[in-house]
């Protein structure tokens, strides 16, 4: 645990508003002292000031790329006592000063790629930048070449993206929505699929028999269900054995005003929960916890997990 004068040394040079202002750059991109003056527009000898202090009490690193040094935050080399403050702070933090800073970061490093060679430029950071066709898109598809899915169900599937996404690769995949103008909307998109079937129900009462399916997505179904161990449960009910339930969700938050707006009824789950549900459901679970989170305010965060049928 933090004693009281590291804990009161923390405060008060987050309570600085320029080194607030750094970290949170930086958590972004590494960058180089004249790379941080040309975002910020503030002075260097400002900059190297409070960048100074900031490595001294162990919250910003530096590397030596070529000729130059640039700093970095990693949060994962902090004290665990002190991630939750972070975590707090750049989830609630939501600034125009720091979305400025954000775009013209970016942009350095856009320049940047284009005066080297651009593998390097982005090493060790590969996943969070563009490059032509290099997206999470073009993996999935990828990747979902080498899957064989046999008769799956997606529950709350909206307007069939995932079906759209995943039907080349099942032998049945069938789209369960509560809304028959969603529902009605899936068709006109997957007309010309002949394996996909449509359905308006209700993900706590599923108009299936018992073990029908060999792969259930509850893709975001749960943010709309007011008792999700009850929508697990009937997941698993239709599940044949041997057959995999994937779920993903968002994570327990607080931004009830922001959620209202897509019509969610509760605030998010903690991966303990869905654990607990899926285990209660009669399954076996392979895997149940926070695997991202959003780049932009309120940084939602994600939690995927998967079970299968005994």
């Amino acid at each position: 645990m933090l004693d009281l004068d590291h804990s009161a040394q923390l405060l008060r040079l987050l309570a600085e508003p320029t080194r607030l202002r750094l970290l949170l750059l930086l958590g972004e991109e590494p960058l180089s002292v004249a790379e941080i003056t040309s975002v910020t527009q503030l002075t260097q000898s400002r900059i190297s000031t409070h960048l100074a202090r900031l490595r001294e009490a162990g919250l910003v690193y530096d590397e030596r790329v070529g000729a130059s040094a640039r700093y970095r935050v990693e949060p994962t080399h902090w004290p665990s006592d002190f991630s939750p403050l972070w975590q707090l702070l750049s989830e609630r933090v939501d600034d125009d000063q720091i979305a400025r800073d954000r775009e013209r970061a970016a942009e350095i490093v856009r320049r940047r790629s284009r005066a080297g060679g651009w593998a390097e430029s982005v090493a060790g950071r590969m996943e969070r930048q563009y490059s032509p066709g290099r997206t999470w898109e073009a993996i999935s598809r990828s990747i979902i070449e080498c899957v064989s899915l046999g008769r799956v169900l997606d529950v709350g599937s909206g307007d069939g993206v995932l079906a759209e996404l995943l039907c080349e690769h099942a032998k049945q995949f069938t789209c369960l929505d509560l809304s028959p103008a969603v529902i009605e909307a899936a068709r006109r998109r997957l007309a010309d699929r002949a394996n996909v079937g449509f359905q308006v129900g209700d993900m706590h009462a599923l108009p299936f028999a018992d073990g029908v399916f060999d792969s259930v997505f509850m893709l975001h179904a749960l943010s709309y269900s007011a008792d999700p161990a009850l929508a697990v449960a009937q997941a698993a009910r239709v599940l044949a054995p041997g057959g995999r339930l994937v779920v993903a969700t968002i994570a327990e938050h607080e931004h009830a005003a922001t959620v209202a707006a897509y019509d969610h009824v509760n605030l998010g789950f903690r991966p303990p929960q869905i654990a607990a549900w899926l285990s209660q459901a009669g399954l076996s679970v392979d895997a149940c916890a926070e695997r991202a989170r959003e780049r932009h305010p309120p940084y939602f965060r994600l939690i995927t997990a998967s079970a299968s049928q005994r």
